[in-house]
């Protein structure tokens, strides 16, 4: 029988039925408010919430917030909007595939804020000088995870230009490792402490790269004027990759700009704010002009950064043309029924034991669980069509845990996208024995940046030495239209 292969203890509680629902470190994620990266003009939101006009910064692209047109409807050079960054944003606005923003208020994700996150593909964080409230992080993480990019440009350690205590390499470490989504090393990378005086770093060579060599041309050096630079751990996020390096330095360490994947979205990383600096602004601030330096080539980098994050520079993987996308849904065996098939499990992962409960029908996934050090994984290979522009993955989860702890992650089960080679292209969510509670939550998460391609989802559980948790699985599906 299989229930007898482990020894694990029941369920106290009955399972809820559909109530969704957020605990612990995940987060109950909902595919209506995914950021539409098919839309025709690219939505790009800077943030001004976070102090970053503090001291000599001006990191805005116009005075007049949220709308820069407000200042200036057609600019046509970088004075026409006022602030460090009009030349950016200018650049953006003329070539009329972006509608721009200025966040000054908490940020927040699936509201009805004119400048929720929802509303948006792209959100820049031109150097911070607060710390992101707990909101903020879950706000800003769900939506890179469910398909938004990310543009985070830190400076030197010790910036802290309001004497708050925090400086942007902190502020930035701390949205990374100290949020309710995935702490765990989410991107692959940390920022340096370090304050590199000055330098121009080279690009790495590679010319299929959007980034390095996309429509605003091609990128060989950047600035560094008091700056620092991220050390990379491709073993935690396979999809890291540093395009900018110091002088010296190469492969996982003196990363200048790196880009990288989180969910469905998309991450880059830019080590000092003086390359986005482009000289003029308010009145009184000390400003340099690193964005024409003629020693460097900031602006394409800046710009083609941009594009990428907003959808631009997609693979297409297999996707043909000429083809129609029929609403379905993907997964085989999708709520276990038909017990070990279509899906590739670790034995016994798949069940109709007593000792767990399914949600529906007799048959779920039941993942680690046993009190000892285990690690099972549950995958299924699925191909999704190029003209879809919808892809939702949603599966129920259930956790239950002997674990006492309230702060420590022992157990963990991460959701994951592979290629067909077996490298990891992102990690929708990892959940842990914090977020252990009674009934199933409907998690669901955008694979629409995927469409084109042939993915595989996989489950991981990883259980420690000691104390059970049981991660349990049920009705899943992948619909697509």
């Amino acid at each position: 029988m299989l229930g007898s292969r482990r020894s694990r203890r029941r369920l106290t509680t009955a399972l809820a039925g559909l109530g969704l629902f957020v605990t612990g470190a995940a987060l109950q994620v909902t595919t209506t408010a995914t950021p539409a990266h098919a839309a025709t003009t690219h939505r790009v939101l800077f943030d001004d919430g976070h102090a970053e006009e503090a001291g000599n910064a001006d990191w805005i692209i116009s005075t007049s917030k949220p709308d820069p047109l407000a200042q200036n409807s057609s600019p046509s050079a970088e004075t026409d909007w006022t602030g460090a960054l009009s030349s950016w944003g200018v650049a953006l606005q003329k070539t009329g595939s972006y509608s721009l923003k200025t966040a000054t208020s908490a940020l927040t994700y699936g509201g009805s804020s004119t400048t929720d996150l929802s509303n948006f593909d792209t959100l820049v964080l031109p150097e911070p000088n607060t710390l992101f409230t707990t909101a903020e992080k879950t706000a800003i993480m769900t939506f890179v995870q469910n398909g938004g990019g990310l543009f985070m440009i830190s400076d030197h350690t010790g910036a802290d230009r309001n004497n708050d205590g925090y400086d942007a390499v902190e502020i930035l470490n701390d949205l990374m490792t100290n949020n309710s989504v995935d702490s765990t090393d989410p991107f692959g990378f940390s920022i340096d402490s370090l304050n590199i005086s000055s330098g121009y770093p080279a690009a790495i060579s590679d010319s299929t790269d959007p980034v390095l060599n996309g429509s605003f041309g091609t990128v060989t050096k950047s600035l560094i004027a008091n700056g620092t630079t991220a050390t990379l751990k491709p073993a935690d996020n396979s999809a890291v990759k540093g395009l900018v390096y110091r002088s010296g330095y190469s492969g996982n360490t003196g990363a200048f700009f790196a880009t990288s994947t989180f969910g469905s979205g998309r991450v880059a990383f830019w080590g000092d704010s003086s390359p986005i600096d482009d000289g003029t602004g308010q009145s009184g601030n000390t400003l340099y002009d690193g964005w024409n330096d003629t020693g460097a080539t900031n602006a394409a980098l800046a710009l083609n950064a941009t594009a990428w994050l907003a959808g631009d520079g997609s693979s297409s993987g297999g996707g043909g043309g000429g083809t129609t996308c029929t609403s379905s849904q993907l997964l085989g065996n999708n709520g276990f029924e038909s017990g070990n098939t279509t899906w590739t499990a670790t034995s016994g992962v798949i069940t109709n034991s007593s000792s767990e409960s399914a949600r529906t029908g007799s048959y779920y996934a039941w993942l680690d669980g046993y009190g000892s050090a285990t690690t099972d994984t549950l995958s299924q290979s699925v191909s999704i069509p190029s003209d879809c522009t919808t892809a939702a993955l949603s599966f129920y989860l259930h956790i239950d845990t002997a674990e006492t702890t309230t702060s420590t992650a022992y157990d963990t089960l991460k959701v994951q996208v592979l290629n067909s080679s077996g490298t990891v292209l992102g990690t929708l969510a990892t959940y842990s024995n914090l977020n252990a509670a009674s009934g199933y939550t409907q998690r669901s998460f955008s694979l629409a940046s995927y469409a084109g391609q042939t993915v595989t989802l996989k489950f991981t559980g990883v259980e420690g030495s000691t104390l059970q948790t049981s991660f349990v699985i049920d009705d899943t599906a992948l619909n697509v239209s």
